[in-house]
């Protein structure tokens, strides 16, 4: 089984632990150590989905199940790639699998490293299970995960409080019906919300250093386009640039990552930054009462100097490693270019807009298309009008 293969975790499977030594020497072969390992991590996964402590104890380390306690699992199996024999025992090379239940319509992939060693009468058990080399970490690897539930979210965090854990969850329940009134129900209505302990931790999950997220409250996370098989977006909070806002910017932040769940299907490789980001914040700004020079203060200062921007912002404008002024002056802009479209042409054709550009297939003349068909304009005039908004609104 050199490419590995899929066993579900739900209940013990007929396989003999001691397989027979092949070779010279009583060296196993490689498809034996793989089936081997593999025959203990589908023991591992069945004991953990039906709540075996004991079982899944007998299978090595009980750090993972203790972690994973309050997490509602509907799936969870490892497929083996690959095993490496060292001198006190072994690694795998595995891929896990799971799904929370309730909430991801296909599993969530993970690499992982597993340790293993073996037992005097050679039963092979579980020492650790760590992301692999350049994964990034899921939540219970930074502790034992506790969640709270909603009436349209999960909220998971690790050494955070109850009370916190709440709060967070009471406004992704109030993200989630807002953004249905606009965007539509055609979509899973439900979010999970990832709070780790600190900033350091939301680059953890993330798997990138945590300096391109200082002065982020969130990301949501996922696999852009609409294959119906996509698992559920993960909403990751920064809980350092999160708890210096006030209520309505944390409330604003929420129903922002929402709408990017919400609209996951219909956002892909052809969607421009300025276009996706700016509906989120067009949503999440809706009913706020902040008027443009509030939303947009740094874009309404660069204005005020003379400095109106002579395009749309680009991608490259929305890295986390841009300067935060500039960063903060393309959401804005992306922002008015899609409270402009609301206000000149409506809000269904707004919604119709962001759904034909992500229809395109490729990002070469996808807003053209989408601006002649939807709108009725070019880029030209379209560019030109959002100028003369941007100036009117925030002059």
């Amino acid at each position: 089984m050199a490419g590995g293969r899929w066993v579900r975790g739900v209940g013990a499977v007929a396989l003999c632990l001691l397989l027979p030594l092949a070779g010279c020497g009583g060296h196993m072969s490689a498809d034996s150590a793989e089936a081997e390992v593999q025959h203990v991590l589908d023991l591992r996964s069945a004991a953990l989905l039906r709540h075996d402590e004991t079982a899944y104890g007998a299978t090595g380390t009980r750090t993972e199940y203790t972690r994973l306690r309050a997490l509602p699992l509907a799936s969870w199996a490892y497929r083996v790639d690959a095993v490496h024999r060292t001198a006190s025992g072994a690694t795998a090379d595995a891929e896990l699998r799971y799904r929370v239940a309730g909430y991801d319509r296909a599993p969530v992939a993970a690499r992982r490293t597993l340790t293993l060693a073996r037992t005097a009468d050679g039963t092979w058990y579980v020492t650790a299970d760590l992301p692999a080399g350049k994964a990034g970490q899921q939540l219970w690897d930074q502790g034992t995960v506790s969640a709270v539930e909603g009436a349209h979210s999960l909220v998971l965090g690790t050494g955070q409080s109850a009370d916190g854990l709440r709060a967070f969850a009471r406004m992704a329940d109030r993200a989630v019906p807002d953004v249905s009134r606009e965007w539509g129900v055609d979509w899973a209505r439900k979010v999970v919300v990832l709070v780790p302990r600190s900033l350091e931790g939301m680059a953890g999950l993330l798997g990138s250093p945590a300096s391109n997220y200082r002065g982020i409250a969130a990301v949501t996370t996922g696999e852009a386009g609409g294959s119906g098989r996509t698992p559920a977006d993960r909403v990751v909070v920064n809980p350092d640039a999160y708890a210096v806002l006030g209520d309505m910017g944390k409330q604003v932040v929420l129903t922002h990552e929402t709408t990017h769940v919400a609209t996951r299907a219909h956002t892909t490789a052809a969607t421009p930054l300025w276009l996706s980001e700016g509906y989120a914040d067009w949503i999440g700004y809706l009913g706020t009462g902040r008027a443009p020079r509030e939303a947009a203060p740094e874009l309404a200062r660069a204005v005020r100097a003379g400095r109106v921007p002579a395009a749309l912002p680009t991608d490259h404008d929305f890295g986390f490693t841009s300067d935060p002024t500039e960063l903060a002056q393309a959401y804005e802009g992306g922002w008015l270019a899609c409270r402009m479209i609301a206000a000149q042409w409506g809000t269904a054709r707004l919604d119709a807009f962001y759904q034909a550009v992500g229809a395109h297939g490729q990002r070469s003349g996808a807003v053209e298309s989408a601006l002649k068909q939807v709108l009725g304009t070019t880029p030209r005039t379209f560019t030109a009008r959002w100028r003369a908004y941007v100036r009117t609104e925030l002059g």
